[in-house]
């Protein structure tokens, strides 16, 4: 069993990238999160327990990481932990490791620029099925929610309302 966990922290290693022989992308790092906590004795803050975990992402998120993560800046993930006994000799211990769905800079720490990837977005198929819905062609594009997250940047047409972000 997995459980889903969010986490922020210093990326303590430069990420390592590579390429399976099957094509699929790997990026991997270790994430140091250290608790602070404000000492009213000492009238000051100090560290708390470190927690240290291993990081993998994999395939678009892996890419990503790869050129967009140094050492020594804070993140915010989200991903699957598990946890993972070991034995080396007569040494033996837990690791932590969490499988990233999602990865992003603390802006709490600094800020950031964005740029999104462009898609290469093949022509629909002709649906044959019933339940098909039937297109409107002179229904703008930005209508749904689905529309503004598949469209790539610039395609975006104002449909006459400003749309959140």
């Amino acid at each position: 069993m997995t459980d889903t966990i969010t986490l922020t922290g210093l990326v303590a290693t430069e990420p390592k990238h590579l390429t399976t022989s099957e094509g699929l992308p790997i990026t991997s790092f270790r994430l140091v999160s250290t608790q602070r906590r404000y000492d009213r004795a000492a009238q000051s803050w100090v560290d708390g327990d470190t927690n240290w975990y291993t990081v993998t992402a994999f395939r678009r998120l892996a890419s990503n990481a790869s050129v967009s993560l140094q050492k020594g800046q804070r993140v915010l993930l989200t991903g699957r932990l598990r946890l993972r006994d070991w034995q080396s000799g007569d040494r033996s211990g837990l690791t932590v490791e969490v499988e990233a769905e999602s990865i992003g800079h603390d802006l709490m720490w600094g800020t950031a620029s964005f740029s999104r990837n462009s898609v290469v977005v093949s022509a629909p198929e002709e649906r044959t099925d019933a339940s098909a819905e039937p297109s409107d062609p002179a229904r703008p594009l930005g209508d749904s929610a689905s529309d503004w997250a598949a469209a790539p940047a610039g395609e975006l047409q104002d449909a006459g309302a400003e749309k959140p972000f």
